[in-house]
């Protein structure tokens, strides 16, 4: 049984149709990114460029894309198998690839663990399932209260509808936010809010 509140909490989320990220967010891509089989996510930062780096798991091998473009650009189709999916590591980690070889990357997805769900500006992410196994992800500037109608303070960015959702969230940087699925990547990014003196 649920509550008179629960109830109105569902129809809030039920109504809210999938809308454009608001500013400063923009889509890396018009699309979202084709990945078979994935199995989780992580994030690195490029050594040279200092552009969020995304790392994706699937059953095809690992890739690594720059997460302010959707460029491809390193891929594994054959790691190691005792390291190519998360679960044999303590910290659902995997090798990193490309120009983070030699670094650990923790994965978040099928086997566990999570991306960060606030930014240190107050953005976040929640995912809700109102019309269950279909999750909804919520982008707001709220800090998560998600109150009045959706286009205020919070966004309808995503629903998952198509297949099974794996993990949703930030990345430690705050500059990137990422949706995996069992069949995609979707990516947002924003500028740097202020320079470091």
């Amino acid at each position: 049984m649920i509550t008179e509140y629960q109830q109105r909490l569902r129809e809030r989320y039920l109504a809210a149709p999938v809308m454009p990220s608001p500013a400063p967010w923009q889509p890396v891509l018009d699309r979202s990114i084709p990945i078979g089989g994935l199995l989780g996510i992580g994030f690195a930062v490029h050594p040279e460029t200092g552009h969020d780096l995304a790392m994706v798991v699937s059953h095809d091998g690992h890739g690594l894309f720059d997460a302010a473009t959707g460029k491809k650009i390193a891929r594994d189709r054959d790691p190691d198998p005792a390291t190519s999916t998360p679960e044999a590591h303590p910290d659902l980690a995997c090798p990193g690839l490309g120009p983070v070889a030699g670094t650990e990357i923790r994965i978040a997805g099928l086997f566990g663990g999570g991306l960060h769900t606030t930014t240190s500006d107050g953005w976040t992410v929640d995912v809700v399932s109102p019309d269950w196994p279909h999750d909804r992800v919520i982008l707001s500037a709220d800090g998560g209260a998600n109150n009045g109608a959706a286009g205020g303070t919070w966004w309808h960015v995503f629903h998952s509808d198509y297949s099974e959702l794996r993990t949703a969230g930030f990345s430690p940087t705050g500059l990137t936010l990422a949706i995996a699925t069992s069949s995609d990547l979707t990516l947002w990014t924003r500028p740097q809010l202020h320079s470091e003196n």
